[in-house]
């Protein structure tokens, strides 16, 4: 997981302009791209919710008082860590463009008209 850790630090976290004729010759298919992608943004997404709910797991207790929720630094660094991660939806793109997402055709069992 470290390596994917150094590898978002790479990611730009703005806004850019992507050309939709290179995301469509991958697969063929504009929209088929883009599914991808989005598939494995809520994948990405979802692994690092997950990571963050053990940790944070971590600092929970049964009584929680005022002052414990604003004393706890720890819990807010890990928090701020994870606000600084690029978006899910980038890192997705990243890893689409650069090949490293591997992509199972379904077989398509629709019957013929």
């Amino acid at each position: 997981m470290e390596k994917k850790k150094e590898d978002n630090k790479s990611i730009s976290p703005f806004i850019e302009t992507r050309d939709l004729g290179q995301l469509s010759r991958k697969t063929g298919n504009l929209y088929k791209s883009i599914n991808i992608v989005a598939k494995r943004s809520a994948q990405l997404n979802s692994s690092l919710k997950e990571e963050l709910h053990k940790k944070l797991e971590e600092f929970a207790s049964s009584t929680d008082n005022l002052e414990e929720v604003f004393e706890n630094r720890e819990q807010i660094e890990i928090s701020k860590y994870y606000e600084r991660l690029p978006k899910t939806t980038l890192q997705a793109l990243n890893e689409f463009l650069n090949n490293e997402i591997y992509v199972k055709e379904a077989a398509d069992n629709t019957p013929a008209k």
